[in-house]
């Protein structure tokens, strides 16, 4: 199921120029992962404990179309997708909202699930699973 989570600029997020700072893109799309997670029922805090599994970034990448000021207003919208028992990608599309809504950024991440004790791969807890295979 897409998700789709609302957010205004804040001056901290802008560099000297005025703009969103490149790495700052990752964070609001973070930001997004975390509500699609706790609005499906997954509990974040125990997500992001080590319970004997992690799921790390593996890969991410991002494309800027144009640029994000301090103020405006965004609109993250999340797909994921499996992409096999032990990995899935999130594609998030950032718009900037309001008269005019342009697409600003794509962003994609590949996460993969891990036993924090080996580092070997594991298959997806239930929930987040199941999470994935919603969207």
């Amino acid at each position: 199921m897409p998700f789709t989570y609302a957010r205004t600029v804040h001056f901290a997020d802008t560099d000297a120029a005025g703009v969103v700072y490149f790495a700052n893109f990752f964070a609001i799309c973070h930001e997004a992962y975390e509500e699609s997670l706790s609005a499906s029922g997954i509990g974040l805090k125990a997500f992001f404990s080590d319970n004997g599994v992690v799921v790390p970034i593996a890969k991410s990448e991002a494309e800027y179309l144009r640029p994000v000021s301090c103020g405006d207003k965004l609109g993250v919208a999340l797909r994921v997708a499996a992409l096999s028992e032990n990995s899935y990608e999130i594609r998030y599309e950032i718009i900037r909202t309001g008269p005019g809504s342009k697409c600003a950024a794509r962003v994609r991440t590949e996460h993969v699930c891990i036993d924090s004790a080996t580092r070997a791969r594991k298959a997806l807890p239930a929930a987040l699973a199941a999470w994935v295979n919603a969207g």
